[in-house]
């Protein structure tokens, strides 16, 4: 018996029991179908000689567990449209794979490709022009000139020009120097670079902009001239502010006088306007302004000749003012229209008009405002005053369409499903999108107007696109087959006299049921923010967990976006109450409607969404058998000091004070309200077995918050089992880290909840 011990625990060096080390393997078959399924990161549509017919780019990832990181693909199609014959494609033979490719980026006519190359380590960055037929130029851009291009949704802002000869974009600017030191001691300015006989110092500390841009501290506008291969940074930038999605203004009429359009951040927005950076990811709330300055390839212009477009052209841009104003993190967007004039001079004010204004309080099935997290490069149709955007509608995203000059605003995707749509790319008056749900994989579709004579009042018609990605997921869309969507309404339970009109509105849950639902276990799922969303499309990691056998429930709690304005700001200082009575009627609504077993319940959130999590199991400890959170916030008195964003702390804890109130040095009453208002206040009332997901450079939440209540919850008897990821940050979406995280959550629910 000794032996066959010592030959199991050989056999498993993670300490697991026989059968939980068969279901570890198991699931981890069962996950790999669901990871190896490329997904769309984004596509351009470009026209053809011939009207019948456009070629269709798209850019394609899929997670590389063994290199842990992401493949990038490119895949072409040429699609051709016929009256109202069926629509055909026809997909190149094979995807093209990008290796070592940071972006890849379209000139305007479709003729040209920008591909960027980053330096890693501070090696130099390489940008490749590209034609038809081959590499027409290659720029080697060393870190004295600039860093990295920043490629990501925030800062990123790469724009061809109208003439194709130049583009614009935003990289990291050069790093400031650092001292030199031998064995002489300080060496001054001007001596050589360091040497085998030198080194050099740290210098001083530089704020960066927090999450996912460590070591990032100056976003940068540059522009390239293709002709001559020259980069220059832009000039006449006099305040210290980081730049982001850069655009070109309409050339002038005499065609020299070239103007870039730039977000600006300004860098002292720290508390009472003290010189710190607010981590900006996920952070819509920071302060920022357009600004117009020429390209650094023109000499300066006389202030009486400086001068923009031949004919009224529009600039139009989402505000996140709400955001701002309000201190939330997130909010209800705002979009606005600048008439920009054929005789603008540098001096001159730009009037500003209101296209689309906050909703405060939607009606029932009405447009519940602007909820946008990107807009497309080219979003417009061919009358050049409407443009299309994604959004979040209630619990799903939906493809509007705006006519800027009205502000007339319509859905132009189905309003008979339960799927979220988003649109790729626009040519002419048809839309490139993508449709899924919870249960059904990404679906390429094409839309273009229809007659009313062939289709009543059905103003769009979508073609569902066949391609070679749809077949990747045939098995999946096999085990999800059985399964069912529906988007819940929850009445707000127990509204209090003092919540707004919006606040009392009933909030959504989106149910995804297995056969016999009310026999299978249910999963809680929720997300993080607490301003954001879970829309109704697929996502890999909750299709998995469906997979497995579990019903979700997906609780758009009021804060959510996609709800109207007075719905998001009811939670503003009722954080770890209302939001977390909300999930429990949400829960309580399937229960009674005889949907899932109120004995079998599990509950997993990521970051506010742990912190829903871990005040679940302690403030309603006999709900839950089980738990998983993933760098949740546990202890708001602990993050204050911790986090890149302390502002958030005040927000969700004070609401309409926070800014009256928030300091870098909290006194000993607001630490108790933090305390108050935090899971570990109720640490000793919970029973469910948890596990704990943490990234070990994330900056948000940094790790210290979980492992506090780990350690805290393993000290009072709990059973809690922790995995730490070195490397990852907030999100813990390195490839590795998402499969094991995920993998691990799917075998510590089944034990749990009896399944193994």
């Amino acid at each position: 018996m000794q032996a066959s011990r010592s030959a199991l625990k050989k056999e498993n060096p993670l300490g697991m029991d026989v059968m939980s080390s068969e279901e570890y393997a198991s699931q981890s078959k069962l996950l790999l179908e669901f990871t190896n399924v490329p997904s769309i990161e984004s596509a351009w549509l470009f026209k053809t000689n011939n009207e019948d017919r456009s070629t269709a780019m798209f850019s394609i990832s899929q997670p590389d567990l063994l290199a842990n990181n992401k493949r990038k693909y490119i895949l072409h199609s040429h699609i051709v449209t016929r009256g109202t014959m069926p629509l055909e494609c026809h997909w190149s033979p094979f995807p093209i794979e990008m290796t070592g490719v940071s972006a890849v980026v379209p000139s305007r006519s479709g003729s040209k490709l920008l591909v960027v190359r980053n330096g890693e380590k501070g090696s130099r960055t390489t940008l490749q022009i590209v034609n038809q037929s081959h590499v027409e130029k290659e720029i080697h851009v060393g870190q004295a000139i600039h860093g990295p291009l920043y490629t990501d949704e925030w800062f990123q802002g790469i724009s061809w020009n109208h003439e194709e000869t130049s583009i614009a974009y935003i990289a990291e600017q050069p790093p400031q120097p650092k001292p030199a030191f031998d064995d002489a001691g300080y060496r001054k300015e001007g001596s050589s670079e360091e040497d085998c006989n030198s080194w050099r110092g740290q210098g001083d500390w530089e704020e960066d902009w927090g999450e996912t841009y460590s070591r990032k501290g100056r976003p940068s506008l540059f522009v390239l001239d293709i002709d001559s291969g020259e980069v220059r940074a832009a000039r006449g930038v006099t305040k210290p502010m980081s730049a982001g999605q850069v655009v070109w203004a309409p050339p002038s009429s005499s065609g020299h006088r070239k103007l870039l359009v730039f977000v600006g951040w300004l860098e002292h927005n720290g508390f009472q306007g003290t010189a710190r950076k607010l981590g900006i990811k996920y952070c819509s709330n920071r302060p920022c302004s357009l600004y117009a300055i020429h390209s650094p390839f023109e000499e300066e212009p006389d202030a009486d000749n400086a001068s923009v477009g031949k004919d009224g052209k529009l600039l139009v841009f989402l505000s996140s003012k709400r955001a701002v104003d309000s201190g939330a993190h997130n909010a209800t967007d705002s979009l606005h229209r600048i008439d920009w004039p054929s005789d603008w001079k540098a001096e001159q004010q730009l009037s500003v008009t209101d296209v689309v204004p906050v909703v405060m309080c939607p009606q029932d099935g009405c447009f519940p405002g602007l909820y946008c997290s990107s807009m497309l490069s080219d979003p417009w149709f061919s009358d050049h005053r409407t443009m299309v955007l994604t959004s979040a509608w209630r619990s799903t995203e939906v493809i509007l369409s705006i006519d800027v000059l009205s502000g007339e605003v319509t859905r132009i995707s189905p309003e008979d499903s339960g799927y979220s749509w988003s649109a790729l790319a626009i040519n002419g008056n048809n839309v490139l999108s993508v449709s899924s749900s919870p249960i059904d994989p990404p679906q390429i579709r094409y839309g273009r107007r229809a007659s009313t004579e062939d289709h009543g009042t059905r103003a769009w018609v979508w073609d569902e696109v066949t391609s070679p990605l749809t077949a990747a997921s045939n098995k999946i869309k096999a085990l999800l087959s059985h399964h069912k969507l529906s988007i819940l309404r929850v009445p707000v339970p127990n509204p209090s006299d003092e919540l707004s009109d919006g606040g009392r509105l009933p909030f959504e849950a989106i149910f995804v049921s297995c056969e016999d639902s009310s026999q299978k276990p249910t999963v809680l799922i929720l997300h993080g923010g607490p301003h954001s969303t879970s829309v109704s499309s697929y996502s890999k990691s909750s299709a998995f967990l469906v997979s497995l056998g579990f019903n979700l429930l997906i609780a758009n709690y009021r804060g959510t976006l996609g709800y109207g304005e007075e719905a998001l700001q009811s939670l503003p200082g009722k954080v770890g109450s209302q939001d977390v009575q909300d999930c429990l009627a949400a829960l309580d609504h399937v229960i009674k409607e005889g949907l899932v077993d109120a004995s079998k319940v599990a509950v997993v959130g990521i970051s506010h969404g742990g912190f829903l999590t871990t005040h679940l199991i302690g403030q309603a400890p006999e709900r839950f058998a089980v738990a998983a959170a993933r760098n949740p916030v546990c202890n708001l008195s602990l993050m204050i000091g911790t986090t890149d964003i302390p502002d958030w702390c005040y927000a969700v804890a004070c609401g309409t004070q926070a800014r009256r109130l928030a300091s870098e040095s909290p006194s000993p009453d607001h630490l108790q309200i933090f305390h108050q208002k935090s899971p570990i206040a109720h640490i000793s009332k919970v029973k469910a077995p948890l596990l704990m997901l943490l990234g070990g450079a994330d900056l948000r939440v940094p790790a210290s918050n979980g492992l506090q209540y780990a350690r805290a919850l393993r000290e009072r008897g709990g059973e809690v089992k922790t995995i730490m990821f070195p490397e990852d940050t907030h999100e813990i979406d390195i490839p590795r880290s998402d499969f094991e995280s995920f993998l691990n959550m799917g075998v510590w629910f089944k034990k749990y909840l009896k399944l193994i």
